[in-house]
């Protein structure tokens, strides 16, 4: 299966997405991951307030396949996170990169963005899997 993958996205190489708005970033989880998930039955998602550090585990996601762990991509604290996936947790599968978004994230370290993977790396690196 062929994914598009916004141009002005920045990837993770644990398949989440930054999306830079202002001195804010959301963070949601790519469409691939979401489609190698399957049926996804429950989002744990961490309280406004909360400090992300990099590469550390910030929740979970429950499929009907498995339980996997969600990972910072970078450093900062949660100023807002998507309710509505939290109730209806398939709003994450129809439509990953948009109303499937999982939090906004004000960055303590900015250029842990360049650090991150373009659209078409990150295309490049799915499909070779």
């Amino acid at each position: 299966m062929a994914f598009q993958f916004p141009d002005h996205f920045r990837f993770a190489d644990s398949h989440e997405y930054l999306l830079v708005d202002g001195d804010l970033v959301r963070l949601g989880l790519s469409a691939f991951a979401v489609d190698q998930l399957g049926d996804i039955v429950f989002v744990d998602l961490p309280e406004v307030g909360t400090e992300l550090s990099r590469g550390k585990s910030f929740g979970s996601i429950e499929s009907v396949k498995a339980v996997e762990e969600m990972y910072s991509p970078i450093s900062g604290e949660v100023v807002q996170r998507n309710e509505s996936v939290l109730s209806s947790p398939e709003e994450l599968q129809n439509d990953p990169h948009g109303e499937g978004w999982l939090l906004v994230i004000r960055p303590k370290q900015a250029d842990q963005l360049d650090e991150l993977m373009d659209a078409a790396t990150y295309a490049s690196k799915v499909a070779a899997m």
